[in-house]
């Protein structure tokens, strides 16, 4: 959990978030930073690579030698925030465990029920539970 925090904290003091409160980037914000920075090299390089399965990402790693500095730059720092991403998710119901277990008595597990709960109980539930599900991109 720590290293979770340590790696977002990284990210921020590095000037990898894209905008003023940004922690980690979902994959529409992903692939809108992506078009702008790297729309020409995959134009000239990845004209036929699909956008599922990592193809368009697998093209541009294979020419990195070829595509632009801001492209290489901004795909890393997009594969950086992507991975916060996952690990924010993946953190929350650890994080947020204490919180769920006071507010959301009596919830039922799935569906998103107990993550509502919290949702609604923002006022109220700690400051790290609510940076949790904010950087989880749930908020």
């Amino acid at each position: 959990m720590v290293r979770i925090f340590c790696l977002l904290s990284a990210l921020v003091w590095a000037g990898f978030a894209p905008a003023a409160n940004a922690q980690t980037v979902g994959f529409a914000e992903a692939i809108k930073i992506l078009s702008s920075s790297c729309g020409k090299d995959i134009e000239t390089y990845c004209k036929s690579a699909n956008l599922g399965n990592n193809e368009i990402g697998s093209c541009l790693e294979n020419n990195k030698s070829k595509v632009s500095d801001q492209c290489n730059v901004d795909r890393a720092r997009v594969s950086a925030l992507l991975e916060a991403r996952f690990a924010a998710q993946a953190a929350v119901p650890k994080v947020c465990e204490r919180d769920s277990r006071q507010y959301c008595k009596g919830m039922k597990p799935g569906s998103g029920h107990i993550l509502k709960c919290l949702l609604k109980a923002e006022k109220v539930v700690g400051k790290d539970c609510n940076q949790a599900i904010d950087w989880a991109g749930y908020r």
